[in-house]
């Protein structure tokens, strides 16, 4: 039964959170949740608990917050889990906490693996232009996301959505399909299949990615701003300050090459600014200048014409 599973789930922020409140929903309660330390957060640097935290302790589920390893083993030979779940926890789990649970370890990956391991599946299907995607549940390995298949569902992902839009419809899918794959899984409905081999492999996002480069096209520029809202931004120069884009369409250019002087901007039609790319012109909806708040486009252009007829670096 798995009311007498010793579950343990490990996860940190709303992705995770999703799925441990999938599972509570549907009776699988951990005894304990594994998260990370609590951190400062926003301009008053205040300390926060993590949103799996947060839902763990309204629901009266005991946390632990290990600040290594070590102490992360240690707490897991203390308790001997029979099955651990992992949705988004954010570090590598070492051999000797995988081989405690009798029915391993699982986790909850926003793509269809193979494709997309490593840290960034959802904003690499968006900068990809990939017209759908998915969830895998999967068995925990030491290499990265490379484990057995438990379970995918796909998803076609939506025109126009950004980052947190497609992590909030997979988190809701993978807490679906966790709770169905974790009742198959310990009455022993599933078997477990091998990944294909031939991965494709994301890596970890810095700021420095959120860079626009004028040269590249417009369409791939606008699938910048939609992955890497809300961090790490999409975002240029004018002179020293930095413009962070935040909603932004593609205009075509209905000739062909050679095209104007990437980055340099015009007035655009209903209160935009059309920027010239490498190809086409990526149009401005909305924006933030270095230090201020968010604004449409249109709002700004009322008052201000400095940023028509710039060129953007």
């Amino acid at each position: 039964m798995i009311s007498d599973l010793k579950i343990v789930f490990m996860g940190t922020p709303e992705f995770g959170a999703t799925s441990l409140q999938k599972m509570i929903d549907n009776d699988i309660n951990p005894f304990l949740v594994v998260t990370n330390p609590d951190k400062p957060v926003g301009r008053g640097k205040q300390i926060q608990q993590s949103r799996v935290a947060q839902l763990a302790t309204r629901n009266n589920i005991d946390v632990f917050k290990p600040q290594t390893m070590q102490e992360l083993e240690s707490k897991m030979e203390e308790v001997k889990p029979d099955l651990i779940v992992i949705a988004s926890y954010g570090k590598i789990i070492s051999k000797k906490v995988l081989d405690i649970p009798k029915y391993k370890t699982i986790n909850v990956h926003p793509s269809l693996l193979p494709k997309y391991r490593g840290p960034s599946p959802i904003q690499y299907a968006i900068l990809n232009g990939d017209k759908k995607t998915g969830v895998t549940i999967m068995l925990v390995e030491l290499e990265m996301d490379s484990g057995d298949i438990l379970n995918q569902k796909e998803y076609v992902i939506k025109d126009k959505t950004n980052y947190e839009e497609l992590s909030h419809e997979l988190a809701l899918i993978g807490g679906y399909l966790l709770v169905n794959t974790i009742n198959d899984w310990v009455s022993g409905k599933i078997k477990s299949k091998k990944q294909d081999s031939f991965p494709v492999y994301t890596k970890i996002l810095d700021r420095f990615d959120g860079r626009i480069d004028w040269k590249d096209s417009a369409e791939e520029i606008e699938r910048q701003v939609r992955a890497f809202n809300p961090w790490p931004g999409a975002y240029t120069y004018n002179k020293d300050k930095i413009i962070k884009i935040l909603e932004a369409d593609v205009l075509e250019q209905t000739r062909n090459g050679p095209f104007g002087t990437p980055g340099k901007t015009y007035l655009g039609t209903n209160g935009t600014i059309a920027v010239q790319a490498g190809r086409d012109f990526l149009v401005i909806k909305s924006f933030q200048l270095e230090g201020k708040k968010a604004m449409k486009t249109e709002e700004y252009l009322r008052g201000n014409n400095d940023l028509i007829g710039i060129l953007l670096k």
